[in-house]
């Protein structure tokens, strides 16, 4: 099998493959949108916001910019990162404890293991640290389980919020909120932003920032190229880099 490395290395004279379709926040970009989205990640980490809401198209750049947010994090926060959590009542709380490192006892019933999640918070909290649990690909949470999530925001001490919820999702999640059921749930959304594709410009920077980024000294992919693949890609940076590394 050819090592397909050198092909970056030897012929285009970079020092890595510049454009993976894996979330890696060393090659993020800071287009306009990416700023703001993670502009209202910090804000609702730094103001106890109980639900914080980021919305995108598949492979506009949620998942990099949730590992960006976990390479920033404060060293006062528990985080607990779920992906692609699915089930009914109960298996969520499964899903959380185990994301937070929590032993989950087989057999246990819903108010045994929603005692152990309670008494988790409280512990964090009197040790002078913060919950946060970070949902990925949050469109696949049934209507009942957002409605859980909301009862697990409502665990206070006095004043305080003892845990946080980020939920990054496809725009699906948006028009799941909105559903009269879940009226309540979107109440407690404090900060929330929508990431759109790329303009031609945005295109066109993103791709040379990636390749510069990887060690390119010369120009490796034009302007005529950039334009033609920013059509195709519709602006959509994951759509982009794989159209730039089939070009490559």
């Amino acid at each position: 099998m050819r090592d397909l490395t050198r092909l970056y290395d030897d012929f285009f004279g970079l020092r890595e493959r510049p454009f993976s379709l894996l979330p890696d926040p060393d090659f993020l970009f800071w287009s306009g949108p990416h700023q703001k989205a993670y502009t209202m990640l910090e804000y609702g980490m730094a103001t106890h916001a109980p639900i914080t809401m980021i919305t995108g198209e598949i492979g506009s750049g949620k998942t990099t910019l949730v590992r960006k947010l976990l390479n920033d994090i404060p060293a006062d926060f528990s985080i607990g990162l779920i992906s692609n959590a699915q089930g009914d009542r109960g298996e969520l709380l499964h899903w959380v404890l185990m994301s937070l490192s929590q032993p989950v006892e087989p057999g246990l019933g819903y108010v045994a293991l929603f005692r152990q999640f309670q008494d988790f918070l409280i512990d964090e909290y009197a040790a002078g640290r913060r919950t946060a649990l970070i949902f990925d690909e949050a469109q696949n949470l049934s209507p009942l389980a957002l409605e859980e999530l909301r009862m697990f925001s409502n665990i206070n001490a006095d004043k305080d919020q003892l845990l946080q919820l980020i939920l990054v999702g496809q725009p699906e999640l948006r028009e799941l909120v909105r559903q009269p059921v879940l009226q309540q749930f979107a109440q407690r959304i404090a900060s929330d932003f929508h990431l759109r594709a790329f303009t031609a410009e945005e295109t066109d920077a993103y791709i040379i920032h990636r390749l510069t980024h990887a060690g390119a000294q010369r120009e490796v992919i034009d302007a005529t190229a950039r334009a033609m693949i920013h059509v195709a890609g519709r602006g959509i940076p994951r759509l982009i880099n794989q159209l730039c590394d089939y070009a490559l």
